[in-house]
């Protein structure tokens, strides 16, 4: 499994039948060792410009403290529910609270919690694997995956927003476009879409992001003691 399935998994038992769904993974989805080539196709130098903008800013940061709100639609527009969170992160180190999981990880291993099973566990981190970490979201993702164009600007209240399309290169991924909005003036990602086959429609927005967050390595990592009788699977 992605660990984006684990880390922005969303549960909606009224429509989809108490099955998981892997929102962010579904954003990207780069299933280990799928980095497809994008061959003669060829992408708007627009948008790279500003992707790759995105991308060069959120190097800069040492650490990051950010809240996120993720919406779920069906294919009417029927809003399904809403779900707000934080992740932080340092260099291969991050940490995202939502209020039905948490996920830890130093870099080396993770532990993925489950409150309502007050259950928690821990995998090693696999290079190998090509697995999606919060990071690599800001990172250059889209030169390999998707093919990629300008939409224009729009107006979010004060905000100019730059959209972007893409379309995956994969013709079998479960979605057939992303939508992406960056914030002109801060060159961050403001809020993305994700148009399923199906019609369902998953947004994940940034509603705050400090690229100088002063973020204590002890926040990546599972204190067991912080949880009275949490019951440990170590899959190491």
């Amino acid at each position: 499994m992605l660990l984006l399935r684990r880390i922005f998994a969303i549960e909606y038992p009224e429509y989809f039948k108490m099955k998981r769904i892997a929102t962010l993974s579904l954003l990207l989805a780069l299933t280990a060792g799928s980095f497809a080539q994008n061959g003669a196709a060829k992408n708007d130098p627009s948008a790279k410009v500003v992707l790759d903008k995105v991308s060069a800013k959120f190097k800069t940061y040492k650490s990051v403290q950010a809240s996120f709100t993720l919406q779920v639609e069906n294919a009417s527009g029927k809003v399904l529910g809403t779900k707000k969170g934080t992740v932080a992160m340092k260099g291969s180190k991050y940490h995202v609270n939502l209020t039905d999981q948490e996920i830890f990880c130093d870099g080396k291993n993770i532990w993925t919690y489950d409150p309502s099973a007050n259950e928690v566990q821990i995998s090693k981190v696999d290079p190998a694997a090509n697995m999606i970490t919060p990071q690599k979201l800001f990172s250059n993702f889209y030169d390999k995956d998707f093919l990629y164009k300008m939409n224009g600007e729009k107006k979010q209240g004060a905000k100019t927003l730059q959209e972007i399309e893409l379309t995956p290169v994969d013709k079998s991924k479960p979605f057939h476009k992303v939508l992406v909005w960056v914030d002109k003036a801060t060159q961050t990602i403001y809020s993305t879409k994700v148009m399923e086959k199906s019609g369902n429609r998953f947004t994940y927005t940034v509603s705050s992001l400090n690229g100088a967050a002063a973020v204590p390595d002890a926040q990546f990592v599972f204190n067991a003691a912080k949880y009275p009788g949490v019951e440990v699977i170590d899959l190491r």
